[in-house]
């Protein structure tokens, strides 16, 4: 198990992203949990198995039909808080 801190900016806030990253999340059975910033990025802390995460990683890259990401910032920790599920924080 590993944890990705993940920042996504572009066009991500208003086009559903929080809920496509909920979505691809559960697809991709990865817990963890995904929020809007006030400087207008979108926060994903995500836990799971390493290909999960890639895959995971992989789909967010790509974004919503009506997001456009244009950079992703990640750090990776060994270390996880044994998230249950992915939820969407506000």
């Amino acid at each position: 198990m590993k944890q990705y801190h993940i920042i996504v900016s572009g066009r991500v806030q208003g086009v559903g992203f929080r809920y496509f990253t909920q979505s691809k999340a559960v697809e991709h059975q990865i817990s963890g949990w995904v929020r809007n910033k006030m400087d207008g990025t979108v926060e994903i802390v995500a836990e799971g198995e390493e290909q999960n995460l890639q895959n995971f990683l992989a789909s967010i890259q790509k974004g919503s039909p009506f997001s456009k990401v244009e950079n992703i910032q990640l750090t990776e920790h060994d270390e996880v808080e044994g998230f249950q599920k992915f939820d969407i924080r506000y």
